[in-house]
């Protein structure tokens, strides 16, 4: 499985930002897809994450302004990100579980004071 994330970038505080991911290769043994981040000398951490039924769960601290959201026909994983605080800043991402982990290269989002 190949995973191909992009839609990072600089934004104010308050601003949006969508990010995508798409997947090839084997993805019918896809499971679980998900974002993490990591922002600079921190561990990575689970933002959100998305089942192939449509079940999402979230991170405390983005919950009610991240939305994850899966398109199986594109084999796509998104993250719409509303409300950014400098706090989001970080290099994101794109996960899927596919009996192994599979990650993509992360995309840097900038959130500015």
């Amino acid at each position: 499985v190949q995973l191909q994330a992009s839609g990072g970038g600089l934004v104010q505080a308050g601003g949006s930002l969508r990010l995508s991911c798409a997947a090839s290769g084997s993805v019918l043994r896809i499971n679980v897809m998900a974002w993490y981040r990591q922002a600079p000398g921190k561990t990575r951490e689970l933002v959100a994450r998305v089942t192939n039924g449509g079940n999402s769960n979230y991170a405390g601290s983005v919950k009610g302004r991240f939305t994850i959201s899966r398109d199986n026909g594109k084999n796509a994983v998104y993250l719409q990100m509303n409300s950014l605080k400098p706090e989001d800043t970080a290099v994101y991402f794109c996960y899927a579980s596919a009996g192994p982990p599979y990650w993509g290269q992360g995309t840097l989002v900038t959130v500015s004071s």
